[in-house]
Protein backbone atom coordinates (compact mmCIF):
# COMPACT_ATOMS: atom_id res chain seq x y z
CA UNK A 1 0.00 0.00 0.00
CA UNK A 2 1.40 3.31 -1.00
CA UNK A 3 1.86 6.13 1.92
CA UNK A 4 -0.93 8.41 0.83
CA UNK A 5 -3.82 7.11 -0.72
CA UNK A 6 -6.22 10.05 -2.76
CA UNK A 7 -9.28 10.83 -4.40
CA UNK A 8 -8.66 10.72 -8.20
CA UNK A 9 -11.94 11.35 -9.81
CA UNK A 10 -15.60 11.91 -8.06
CA UNK A 11 -18.97 11.26 -9.89
CA UNK A 12 -22.16 11.92 -10.01
CA UNK A 13 -25.46 12.56 -11.72
CA UNK A 14 -29.28 14.20 -10.83
CA UNK A 15 -31.34 11.80 -12.93
CA UNK A 16 -30.58 7.83 -12.22
CA UNK A 17 -29.77 6.30 -15.92
CA UNK A 18 -28.52 9.56 -17.06
CA UNK A 19 -24.54 10.15 -18.08
CA UNK A 20 -22.11 9.90 -15.06
CA UNK A 21 -20.47 13.12 -14.95
CA UNK A 22 -16.78 14.12 -12.89
CA UNK A 23 -17.05 16.56 -10.27
CA UNK A 24 -14.62 18.43 -8.49
CA UNK A 25 -15.77 18.50 -5.01
CA UNK A 26 -18.99 16.38 -3.53
CA UNK A 27 -20.81 16.93 -0.52
CA UNK A 28 -21.63 13.93 0.96
CA UNK A 29 -24.43 13.18 3.36
CA UNK A 30 -26.03 10.74 4.90
CA UNK A 31 -28.54 9.89 1.83
CA UNK A 32 -25.57 10.30 -0.60
CA UNK A 33 -23.89 13.07 -2.53
CA UNK A 34 -26.36 16.00 -2.48
CA UNK A 35 -28.01 16.13 -5.80
CA UNK A 36 -27.02 12.89 -6.95
CA UNK A 37 -29.90 11.03 -8.28
CA UNK A 38 -32.47 13.42 -6.92
CA UNK A 39 -34.86 12.37 -9.85
CA UNK A 40 -35.25 8.63 -12.07
CA UNK A 41 -37.18 7.62 -15.07
CA UNK A 42 -40.12 5.42 -14.71
CA UNK A 43 -41.76 3.82 -17.91
CA UNK A 44 -45.38 3.31 -18.86
CA UNK A 45 -45.96 0.84 -16.37
CA UNK A 46 -44.24 2.54 -13.74
CA UNK A 47 -41.02 0.54 -13.71
CA UNK A 48 -37.96 2.52 -12.67
CA UNK A 49 -35.87 2.36 -16.34
CA UNK A 50 -31.52 2.80 -16.55
CA UNK A 51 -29.19 2.57 -19.32
CA UNK A 52 -29.88 -1.52 -18.91
CA UNK A 53 -32.99 -0.79 -20.62
CA UNK A 54 -31.88 1.79 -22.86
CA UNK A 55 -28.28 2.86 -23.76
CA UNK A 56 -29.63 6.14 -25.40
CA UNK A 57 -29.84 7.78 -21.78
CA UNK A 58 -26.16 7.73 -21.58
CA UNK A 59 -26.54 10.47 -24.48
CA UNK A 60 -27.77 12.99 -21.59
CA UNK A 61 -25.94 15.28 -19.58
CA UNK A 62 -28.15 16.37 -16.51
CA UNK A 63 -26.84 19.22 -14.28
CA UNK A 64 -28.56 20.28 -11.10
CA UNK A 65 -27.33 23.70 -9.81
CA UNK A 66 -27.71 25.04 -6.14
CA UNK A 67 -30.69 26.94 -7.33
CA UNK A 68 -32.92 23.98 -8.11
CA UNK A 69 -32.67 24.18 -11.54
CA UNK A 70 -32.31 21.18 -13.88
CA UNK A 71 -30.94 21.60 -17.17
CA UNK A 72 -30.71 18.76 -19.69
CA UNK A 73 -28.27 18.31 -22.73
CA UNK A 74 -29.12 16.04 -25.56
CA UNK A 75 -26.42 14.89 -28.06
CA UNK A 76 -27.72 17.17 -30.98
CA UNK A 77 -27.01 20.49 -28.91
CA UNK A 78 -30.61 20.73 -27.81
CA UNK A 79 -31.17 22.31 -24.11
CA UNK A 80 -34.04 21.59 -21.81
CA UNK A 81 -33.80 23.85 -18.73
CA UNK A 82 -36.33 25.01 -16.09
CA UNK A 83 -37.23 24.58 -12.62
CA UNK A 84 -38.58 20.34 -11.92
CA UNK A 85 -42.22 21.20 -10.52
CA UNK A 86 -43.61 18.18 -8.47
CA UNK A 87 -47.08 16.76 -9.90
CA UNK A 88 -49.23 14.08 -9.68
CA UNK A 89 -48.08 10.89 -7.11
CA UNK A 90 -47.46 8.06 -8.92
CA UNK A 91 -46.87 4.19 -7.72
CA UNK A 92 -43.82 3.03 -9.11
CA UNK A 93 -41.51 -0.20 -9.01
CA UNK A 94 -37.86 0.25 -8.01
CA UNK A 95 -35.84 -2.32 -8.72
CA UNK A 96 -38.69 -4.55 -8.27
CA UNK A 97 -39.98 -3.12 -5.73
CA UNK A 98 -42.74 -0.67 -4.36
CA UNK A 99 -41.67 2.71 -4.28
CA UNK A 100 -43.86 6.26 -3.97
CA UNK A 101 -43.11 9.16 -6.28
CA UNK A 102 -43.79 12.11 -7.90
CA UNK A 103 -44.51 13.39 -11.53
CA UNK A 104 -41.97 16.02 -12.57
CA UNK A 105 -43.92 18.65 -14.69
CA UNK A 106 -42.82 20.64 -17.63
CA UNK A 107 -40.96 19.69 -20.80
CA UNK A 108 -38.05 17.32 -19.15
CA UNK A 109 -40.12 13.79 -19.61
CA UNK A 110 -40.97 14.91 -23.24
CA UNK A 111 -37.52 15.81 -24.24
CA UNK A 112 -36.44 12.23 -22.96
CA UNK A 113 -38.77 10.40 -24.23
CA UNK A 114 -38.25 11.89 -27.71
CA UNK A 115 -34.44 11.34 -27.16
CA UNK A 116 -34.87 7.76 -26.15
CA UNK A 117 -37.73 6.75 -28.47
CA UNK A 118 -39.93 5.43 -26.37
CA UNK A 119 -42.45 7.07 -23.67
CA UNK A 120 -40.82 7.64 -20.31
CA UNK A 121 -41.29 9.65 -17.04
CA UNK A 122 -39.24 12.02 -15.24
CA UNK A 123 -40.03 11.50 -11.37
CA UNK A 124 -38.69 12.10 -7.53
CA UNK A 125 -39.05 9.67 -4.53
CA UNK A 126 -41.49 10.47 -2.33
CA UNK A 127 -40.28 12.66 0.40
CA UNK A 128 -37.39 13.55 -1.83
CA UNK A 129 -35.48 10.48 -0.88
CA UNK A 130 -32.91 10.08 -3.94
CA UNK A 131 -33.23 7.50 -6.16
CA UNK A 132 -29.84 5.28 -4.78
CA UNK A 133 -30.08 1.53 -5.20
CA UNK A 134 -29.29 0.15 -1.55
CA UNK A 135 -30.70 3.58 0.07
CA UNK A 136 -28.44 5.07 3.16
CA UNK A 137 -26.50 1.48 3.15
CA UNK A 138 -25.64 2.38 -0.32
CA UNK A 139 -24.99 5.94 -0.03
CA UNK A 140 -21.98 6.14 -2.04
CA UNK A 141 -19.77 3.34 -3.84
CA UNK A 142 -16.35 3.43 -4.35
CA UNK A 143 -13.25 2.09 -6.32
CA UNK A 144 -9.46 2.00 -6.53
CA UNK A 145 -8.18 2.65 -9.84
CA UNK A 146 -5.87 -0.27 -9.10
CA UNK A 147 -8.92 -2.52 -9.87
CA UNK A 148 -9.72 -0.53 -13.40
CA UNK A 149 -5.93 -1.05 -14.15
CA UNK A 150 -6.17 -4.95 -13.38
CA UNK A 151 -9.52 -5.11 -15.07
CA UNK A 152 -8.27 -3.33 -18.25
CA UNK A 153 -5.04 -5.35 -18.21
CA UNK A 154 -7.74 -8.62 -18.45
CA UNK A 155 -9.86 -7.16 -21.28
CA UNK A 156 -6.19 -6.28 -22.95
CA UNK A 157 -6.94 -2.59 -23.27
CA UNK A 158 -4.89 0.26 -22.34
CA UNK A 159 -7.40 1.67 -20.13
CA UNK A 160 -11.39 1.13 -18.91
CA UNK A 161 -13.12 4.17 -18.61
CA UNK A 162 -14.26 4.66 -14.85
CA UNK A 163 -17.33 5.81 -15.59
CA UNK A 164 -18.83 2.89 -17.26
CA UNK A 165 -19.02 1.45 -13.18
CA UNK A 166 -21.10 5.01 -11.94
CA UNK A 167 -19.08 5.50 -8.69
CA UNK A 168 -19.22 8.09 -6.49
CA UNK A 169 -15.34 7.89 -5.71
CA UNK A 170 -12.19 6.73 -7.01
CA UNK A 171 -9.00 6.28 -5.49
CA UNK A 172 -5.31 6.32 -6.43
CA UNK A 173 -2.37 4.33 -4.13
CA UNK A 174 -3.50 0.94 -3.12
CA UNK A 175 -3.26 -2.43 -4.87
CA UNK A 176 -6.00 -3.51 -7.05
CA UNK A 177 -9.24 -4.93 -5.10
CA UNK A 178 -7.69 -3.20 -1.76
CA UNK A 179 -11.01 -2.06 -1.10
CA UNK A 180 -12.53 -5.39 -1.00
CA UNK A 181 -11.17 -6.02 2.55
CA UNK A 182 -12.71 -2.25 3.74
CA UNK A 183 -16.47 -3.74 4.33
CA UNK A 184 -16.88 -2.90 8.13
CA UNK A 185 -14.02 -0.40 8.18
CA UNK A 186 -14.81 3.42 8.89
CA UNK A 187 -12.89 5.25 5.83
CA UNK A 188 -12.43 8.89 6.04
CA UNK A 189 -12.57 10.87 2.49
CA UNK A 190 -11.87 14.38 2.67
CA UNK A 191 -13.78 15.79 5.56
CA UNK A 192 -16.77 13.17 5.31
CA UNK A 193 -16.74 9.78 6.45
CA UNK A 194 -17.84 6.45 5.63
CA UNK A 195 -18.20 2.78 5.95
CA UNK A 196 -18.58 0.11 3.35
CA UNK A 197 -21.00 -2.38 3.77
CA UNK A 198 -20.78 -4.55 0.86
CA UNK A 199 -19.39 -5.12 -2.85
CA UNK A 200 -21.04 -4.08 -5.61
CA UNK A 201 -22.53 -6.59 -7.92
CA UNK A 202 -22.22 -5.82 -11.60
CA UNK A 203 -24.80 -5.80 -14.37
CA UNK A 204 -24.98 -5.56 -17.73
CA UNK A 205 -24.97 -1.87 -17.71
CA UNK A 206 -21.45 -1.88 -17.64
CA UNK A 207 -20.94 -3.45 -20.83
CA UNK A 208 -22.03 0.14 -22.44
CA UNK A 209 -20.45 3.05 -23.07
CA UNK A 210 -20.58 5.80 -20.88
CA UNK A 211 -20.99 8.27 -23.25
CA UNK A 212 -22.64 6.75 -26.59
CA UNK A 213 -24.23 3.73 -24.64
CA UNK A 214 -23.10 1.21 -27.35
CA UNK A 215 -22.36 -2.09 -25.86
CA UNK A 216 -18.64 -1.83 -26.34
CA UNK A 217 -17.08 -4.32 -23.56
CA UNK A 218 -18.33 -7.29 -22.25
CA UNK A 219 -17.55 -6.72 -18.96
CA UNK A 220 -19.38 -9.46 -16.98
CA UNK A 221 -17.61 -11.75 -19.07
CA UNK A 222 -14.37 -10.31 -18.04
CA UNK A 223 -15.17 -10.29 -14.13
CA UNK A 224 -16.24 -13.81 -14.53
CA UNK A 225 -13.02 -14.73 -15.87
CA UNK A 226 -11.42 -13.76 -12.99
CA UNK A 227 -13.93 -12.59 -9.80
CA UNK A 228 -16.24 -15.35 -9.69
CA UNK A 229 -14.71 -17.19 -7.16
CA UNK A 230 -13.82 -13.76 -4.90
CA UNK A 231 -15.40 -13.41 -1.73
CA UNK A 232 -17.97 -10.86 -1.97
CA UNK A 233 -20.95 -9.99 -0.48
CA UNK A 234 -22.54 -9.69 -4.45
CA UNK A 235 -21.43 -11.88 -8.04
CA UNK A 236 -19.17 -10.75 -10.06
CA UNK A 237 -18.35 -7.46 -7.69
CA UNK A 238 -16.51 -4.29 -8.25
CA UNK A 239 -15.96 -1.86 -5.90
CA UNK A 240 -17.87 -0.94 -3.13
CA UNK A 241 -20.62 0.81 -1.39
CA UNK A 242 -21.16 2.13 2.06
CA UNK A 243 -23.02 4.23 4.50
CA UNK A 244 -21.69 8.19 5.11
CA UNK A 245 -20.99 7.93 8.98
CA UNK A 246 -20.03 11.81 8.99
CA UNK A 247 -21.35 13.96 6.39
CA UNK A 248 -18.43 16.75 4.74
CA UNK A 249 -17.02 17.98 1.26
CA UNK A 250 -14.79 15.40 -0.41
CA UNK A 251 -12.73 17.55 -3.20
CA UNK A 252 -9.95 15.81 -5.92
CA UNK A 253 -7.19 15.19 -4.27
CA UNK A 254 -8.26 14.74 -0.88
CA UNK A 255 -6.30 12.26 1.54
CA UNK A 256 -8.42 8.85 2.33
CA UNK A 257 -7.56 7.33 5.75
CA UNK A 258 -8.38 3.76 7.04
CA UNK A 259 -9.72 3.30 10.31
CA UNK A 260 -7.14 1.24 12.71
CA UNK A 261 -9.66 -1.17 13.59
CA UNK A 262 -12.82 -3.08 11.63
CA UNK A 263 -15.97 -2.52 12.93
CA UNK A 264 -17.66 -6.21 14.20
CA UNK A 265 -21.05 -7.30 12.91
CA UNK A 266 -22.99 -8.28 9.91
CA UNK A 267 -23.24 -5.15 7.90
CA UNK A 268 -20.93 -6.81 5.19
CA UNK A 269 -24.49 -8.55 4.27
CA UNK A 270 -25.73 -7.84 0.81
CA UNK A 271 -28.76 -5.68 0.44
CA UNK A 272 -30.99 -4.12 -2.70
CA UNK A 273 -30.19 -5.18 -6.65
CA UNK A 274 -26.77 -5.22 -8.21
CA UNK A 275 -24.95 -2.22 -10.17
CA UNK A 276 -25.67 1.38 -9.54
CA UNK A 277 -26.90 3.58 -12.44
Amino acid sequence: MADAIRVTALSSTPVKGLRITGRERLQLERPGARGDRAFYLIDTRGRMINGKHSGALNGIVAELDDRGELTLTFPDGRVVSGTPELGEEVHTSFHSRPRAAQLIDGPFSQAISRHAGEPLRLVRGANGAPAVDRGARGAVTLISRGSLTRLAEVAGEPSVDARRFRMTVEIDGVEPFAEDAWIGREVRIGDAVVRPLGHVGRCIVTSRHPMSGVVDLPTLDLLRSFRSDAPTSEPLAFGVYGEVVRAGIVELGDEVVLADEAVVGDEAAATGAPGSS
